[in-house]
């Protein structure tokens, strides 16, 4: 039984989950989407950074050197290897440079809380 006090708290702890959608969205679709790990998770983490540093626009410009160390990421084949998992279940659309020299781009899929 939930008495009033903890009522309280758990309608605080939502109104503050609110204030940012999108981090409450991706974790909604996580929950029972077992091809997901921790590496993922903090790749995605690190997207969605950049992606409110740039102010919620899609799409974003990364550099990859500065993602993978956001996310603690240290192999490049890790990085290659999360970055296009989490294209291929949709969470986002990469759009990798072909030119070392230029940033490629991201695009944080809309997602659906999961009820």
């Amino acid at each position: 039984m939930v008495n009033e006090t903890q009522r309280n708290r758990i309608k605080k702890y939502n109104k503050i989950m609110e204030l940012f959608p999108p981090l409450t969205k991706f974790y909604s679709a996580i929950e029972k989407d077992a091809r997901i790990n921790s590496t993922h998770i903090s790749l995605y983490m690190a997207l969605l950074h950049q992606w409110n540093l740039n102010g919620g626009v899609n799409p974003f410009e990364i550099d990859r050197n500065i993602i993978m160390r956001t996310a603690k990421i240290n192999a490049r084949y890790t990085y290659n290897k999360c970055i296009n998992n989490l294209q291929d279940f949709g969470y986002i659309s990469y759009l990798p440079s072909s030119n070392s020299f230029n940033s490629s781009k991201i695009y944080l899929r809309e997602l659906k809380i999961i009820i």
